[in-house]
């Protein structure tokens, strides 16, 4: 399975009050890139999504996101913080000590002091039991969104890969017509300057040529990389990395294939030909 870099997933988890919402995000990356997204008294998941994320995926800049959302009409579960009521009432204790006609707190203003009053959630294990099933739910969603759109790539590439199939039975019989050619031309040139023409020295001008006009072994490397490019796609798995590195020796041999060029037909299809690989090289660069 060929996974692209791209996807999205979001899962979320009842808890009374509120509801828990894990959102993932993935874009192409050279590496594993992680962020978090999250409120404070969240932030002791983090090492759980972190290692949950690590063993399932191994390439793309992600984005990870968790957060509190309120449920409509869900009456706030409040509990009072003993520990804070209790500094609170040995700070008023120690004030009357020094200023006995102070007043005091009354009870609104022990309930409004700050911490005392709060929303009640879930304990530490709930809680890492709550994140642990939404990442892996999460990431089922997002690895099936990434092998979707990789199977699109994966598609694209093998049909680009066809082209360069065809370009390349388009242009092997191009260098023996050119030899053919510049043969005729030279045998006329020499016929005209003088007055007797070495048949020896036209075969080793044509031989010498064609030695230089040589991309049989460039057109032989060609189906070699198209055949690797194809292979790596039907053995699925992580092929970004491997996938790009042919992208270059495919574009390598492009190159070559239009410095050594003796015809304009030759240099078209040299030209063509890494159109098409830079088109394969920016689908591989999403390629898990």
């Amino acid at each position: 399975m060929i996974l692209s870099m791209t996807g999205y997933a979001v899962q979320s988890s009842d808890a009374g009050r509120a509801r828990l919402n894990l959102e993932l995000k993935t874009v192409n990356s050279r590496f594993l890139d992680l962020g978090f997204r999250m409120a404070e008294e969240l932030r002791q998941a983090e090492p759980q999504l972190r290692e949950a994320i690590v063993a399932r995926l191994t390439r793309g800049k992600v984005e990870c996101r968790l957060y509190w959302q309120a449920n409509p009409g869900a009456a706030a579960d409040l509990a009072m913080n003993g520990e804070v009521l209790q500094r609170l009432a040995q700070a008023q204790t120690q004030l009357r000590e020094q200023f006995p006609d102070a007043p005091a707190l009354s009870m609104g203003e022990m309930l409004r002091w700050p911490g005392v009053l709060g929303e009640s959630g879930p304990d530490f294990d709930s809680l890492l039991a709550m994140v642990g099933k939404l990442v892996q739910s999460a990431l089922d969603e997002l690895i099936a969104t990434r092998a979707r759109e990789g199977a699109k790539l994966a598609d694209m590439i093998r049909e680009r890969v066809g082209k360069m199939r065809d370009l390349v039975a388009q242009a092997e019989p191009i260098l023996p017509a050119a030899v053919a050619e510049y043969q005729e031309k030279l045998t006329t040139r020499l016929r005209e300057a003088v007055a007797t023409l070495d048949e020896d020295r036209v075969r080793t001008e044509v031989s010498l040529f064609a030695q230089r006009a040589d991309v049989m072994e460039e057109f032989s490397r060609l189906r070699t990389h198209l055949d690797e490019v194809e292979r790596v796609l039907k053995a699925g798995g992580p092929a970004g990395k491997r996938l790009d590195f042919l992208m270059q020796e495919l574009n390598r041999e492009a190159n070559t294939l239009a410095s050594k060029s003796v015809s304009n037909a030759l240099s078209s299809i040299a030209i063509e030909m890494k159109l098409i690989i830079e088109q394969m090289r920016e689908q591989v660069q999403n390629l898990e």
